[in-house]
């Protein structure tokens, strides 16, 4: 993780910062000349090596100091912890209706495969994993906004957090999200289902209720588990289309607006924090894989 880390960060800062020049022009304004410039990268420590430069970048970035945003005019932490929390906020509701329902359907179809119950689940499944996340946004709001009125058409949560506003956000994500993890339960589950060893438990008279949940679902979880974790990653900066749509003022929305503007430093902090889940998730997604299954063992 550390290494994996240090690489992208090395990459980071040389592609955003070895034009010293274009960095002071983004803080200055396009107007400002090079006198003007020049004398911005002598305050700032600009005409140092690179390494020691890098070295003080990191040290700030690993303390949360990712410095001043160029666009907001304010401390890069201030605007990026808030966002960070209410797209962790969004992941939470989608993760608890998600999860249940994705496992639930997938261990359903993997159980009977072949049957109209399997073609019912693996239909809806490719039917909504295959719907992109701003049409069924614009066919949720079109019924629940326009047509009945229930829900209000954006979630800037002006005035503190409310339940109404997240729900379509939440949904458009649940109905993209959930097709995908069930296909893969079904398709573990229907080949646990064909083991020897459960077909051996079956013949021994043991329940299948207790066949089902003690020997098959939790050797038939280690391939959705991986999906289930990796699903982190999307769900932090992969909804930028939701969020965009909705006025969501979250990790992907800041995320857009710095890459628009040229927030440069907002930009190295959201990239930095993003791979930081990505790998994150992935070690969490190994030390699952011994939870699930005790024989296998990383050394």
């Amino acid at each position: 993780m550390v290494l994996i880390m240090t690489v992208v960060s090395l990459v980071l800062f040389s592609l955003f910062e070895t034009d010293k020049l274009a960095v002071a022009g983004k803080v200055l304004g396009p107007y400002s000349t090079t006198e003007q410039r020049e004398i911005w990268l002598e305050k700032n420590d600009y005409n140092e090596p690179f390494v020691f430069r890098y070295a003080g970048w990191a040290g700030n970035a690993i303390q949360g100091d990712f410095g001043q945003s160029i666009q907001l005019r304010v401390p890069v932490a201030d605007v990026l912890w808030p966002r960070l929390a209410n797209t962790a906020i969004l992941a939470v509701v989608v993760f608890a209706v998600m999860i249940p329902l994705s496992l639930t359907l997938g261990v359903l179809a993997g159980l009977k495969e072949g049957s109209f119950q399997d073609r019912a689940i693996s239909t809806v499944s490719v039917i909504t994993t295959s719907v992109p996340e701003f049409a069924s946004a614009t066919l949720l709001s079109a019924i629940f906004v326009f047509w009945l009125g229930w829900l209000p058409g954006t979630s800037a949560m002006t005035s503190g957090f409310r339940l109404d506003e997240i729900v379509l956000p939440a949904s458009v994500l649940i109905i993209y999200g959930f097709g995908y993890i069930a296909r893969m339960t079904r398709a573990s589950m229907a080949e646990v289902m064909t083991s020897p060893y459960i077909r051996t438990a079956i013949l021994k008279g043991l329940p299948y209720r207790r066949v089902v949940f003690w020997h098959a679902l939790r050797n038939a979880l280690i391939t959705p588990f991986t999906v289930i974790v990796l699903h982190l990653n999307w769900l932090l900066s992969g909804v930028v289309v939701v969020e965009v749509f909705f006025a969501y003022k979250g990790f992907g929305k800041l995320l857009l607006d710095a890459s628009l503007f040229g927030d440069i430093y907002v930009i190295e902090a959201c990239t930095l924090i993003a791979v930081f889940v990505a790998v994150a998730s992935q070690y969490i997604s190994d030390l699952g894989y011994t939870l699930l299954n005790p024989r296998i063992r990383f050394k």
